[in-house]
């Protein structure tokens, strides 16, 4: 054994001296590691090849094949494979001696971490099926070893990468765990109850997703492997409905037998439970329809009280409908028949009367009737224009008398506004003409006495008030000249809106509106001064006035 030990030495130092690439590495590793399993194999005593392999984990090779397989691994995937398998055969079979808990718990799940990486890598190409394959192959050996992996392969985020690749991808994973299963009888029984939870989990979801043949059927033979070493019994209760989606959707895919023997297995864990369930809707269906009868049979008869009701009612309008109806068109019939009567009479009539006559008159009596019949229609017509004239003032003199008595009543309420101010603005300036601030009695009395001051004092109020009250009137005739002004012009837009312009002649219109427009530039103007004089102090429009020649005694 010691050439044995040497060489694996050696081969250290290579992997360790050389500078090869990783593409080298790989190839290298595989000529050698199968040249050594070869001779290890060939050997007779048995032990030979487990020393080997012993020593190529205790000599740190194992570890340097497991740090190739890195996410960044790219081309050469053959070659990645093959030594994926010669380093999961080497893991089988290893007596690691006083390193065996550092095996079992660190170095195994490293390396099922990089195969799952390999194949996760390897998934993603459609055209390396094959190589995927034998990867998952290398996986599977590891496990039926191994088997306490199996809760990290199924946990394992690279696993499901692998599942959500393509239906292919999904079917090896599939296989494997049933070549696992077929290859090592007692696998499951060593699994904990976690493990076999996942596993079931997996082919139950794989035929609840995929509508694959063969991936269905791998799964359902999964499921029966596990049935065949495990009692999955309490297990499949998780799983409602199992057995009516294998009837629905995996009947007639080629493996009815397989599916009738899982839909078997499912039944004893179905029949109690189903069982009370047809009995509870047994009972539910059978109450609700007797309290939905009871209730149709208490609105029965007012139901059909009520139809019979409303179609009664239904048939008497349709029946006065139609009666209406006939009689609006027999109405309308002998209208007709009696027209067409009288019209033949009356031709029958001017028939004879022509007849009667000479032949020289016969022209003349024509001509009469034509300027009858068109006296006639003219007459009947200018009566419908003159209703028509007559409502129309009609509608127009109530418009007019509505906006003069919404005039009169704005008049009267700025009047009596007007009114007011001017009485308090008169009662607040009294006091102050009276006697003002600064005025000595030396002042007030320059010759005149307190008779003459008296009677001055009265003969100025009564004037004031005299102006006072031709102001008053002044505006009030103003403001009726306004509303006249205003009414004129209402009237005369309506009459010109209504009424076409032939009706109305042009002059009278002109003439009529213009003295009106002087009036109302006049009032306008008058208006105007009016309210600037207002704002004035009262003294300065009794000088105005005097200077005028109103106020003559002053």
């Amino acid at each position: 054994m010691e050439p044995l030990e040497e060489t694996l030495i050696q081969l250290k130092r290579d992997l360790e001296d050389k500078q090869m690439s990783q593409h080298d590495t790989i190839n290298f590793l595989n000529n050698t590691l199968k040249q050594f399993l070869n001779m290890a194999a060939v050997q007779k005593d048995r032990g030979v090849l487990s020393r080997f392999k012993s020593l190529l984990y205790q000599s740190g090779i194992l570890d340097h094949c497991i740090s190739l397989f890195t996410p960044s691994l790219q081309g050469n995937w053959s070659a990645a494979a093959m030594l994926a398998s010669l380093t999961s055969s080497c893991c089988v079979g290893v007596e690691p001696g006083e390193l065996s808990e550092t095996f079992h718990r660190l170095f195994l799940p490293s390396v099922m971490d990089s195969l799952l990486s390999l194949a996760s890598q390897l998934a993603r190409q459609t055209q390396r099926m094959d190589l995927l394959k034998k990867v998952m192959e290398s996986i599977g050996w590891i496990l039926r070893a191994h088997s306490q992996l199996t809760t990290q392969v199924l946990s394992s985020a690279y696993y499901e990468l692998i599942q959500g690749c393509d239906v292919t991808a999904a079917l090896l994973c599939v296989q494997m765990w049933i070549d696992s299963c077929t290859a090592s009888s007692d696998l499951l029984s060593s699994l904990c109850d976690n493990s076999v939870q996942l596993l079931l989990n997996e082919a139950v979801g794989q035929l609840a997703i995929t509508s694959d043949a063969a991936l269905g059927g791998a799964s359902i033979r999964l499921i029966l492997h596990m049935s065949n070493q495990l009692q999955l019994q309490t297990l499949l209760l998780n799983f409602k409905g199992l057995d009516s989606l294998l009837e629905k959707d995996w009947r007639g895919c080629g493996f009815d037998q397989e599916v009738s023997q899982l839909i078997a297995l499912l039944q004893p864990c179905e029949n109690t439970s189903s069982e009370e369930c047809v009995r509870a809707a047994c009972i539910i269906q059978a109450t609700w329809r007797a309290y939905l009868t009871r209730r149709r049979l208490k609105t029965l008869n007012r139901v059909v009280t009520m139809l019979q009701r409303h179609f009664r009612a239904r048939k008497k309008r349709q029946q006065k409908q139609r009666a209406a109806q006939q009689w609006e068109e027999e109405c309308k019939y002998q209208v007709c028949m009696r027209r067409q009567q009288a019209r033949t009479k009356f031709h029958q009539k001017q028939r004879q009367l022509l007849q009667l006559l000479p032949p020289d008159q016969v022209q003349p009596y024509l001509q009469e009737c034509e300027r009858r019949a068109a006296v006639l229609i003219q007459s009947t017509w200018r009566g419908v224009m003159a209703r028509r004239r007559v409502d129309l003032q009609r509608r127009v003199s109530k418009h007019t008398q509505a906006q003069q008595r919404a005039a009169r009543t704005l008049q009267r309420a700025v009047r009596h506004y007007l009114q007011e101010r001017r009485a308090a603005k008169m009662l607040s300036s009294i006091p102050c003409w009276i006697g003002q601030k600064g005025l000595t009695n030396s002042k007030r009395s320059v010759g005149i006495s307190s008779e003459q001051c008296e009677h001055l004092h009265v003969d100025v109020q009564w004037r004031l008030q005299a102006l006072l009250q031709k102001t008053i009137q002044k505006s009030r005739e103003e403001q009726k000249i306004e509303s006249l002004l205003a009414h004129t012009h209402t009237q005369l837009d309506l009459l010109r809106d209504t009424l076409p312009l032939s009706d109305v002649k042009v002059a009278d219109i002109q003439r009529f509106l213009s003295p009106s427009s002087v009036v109302a530039a006049k009032a306008r103007d008058a208006h105007n001064a009016r309210l600037q004089a207002d704002r004035l102090p009262w003294w300065r429009t009794l000088e105005d006035k005097n200077a005028q020649g109103e106020f003559m005694g002053l």
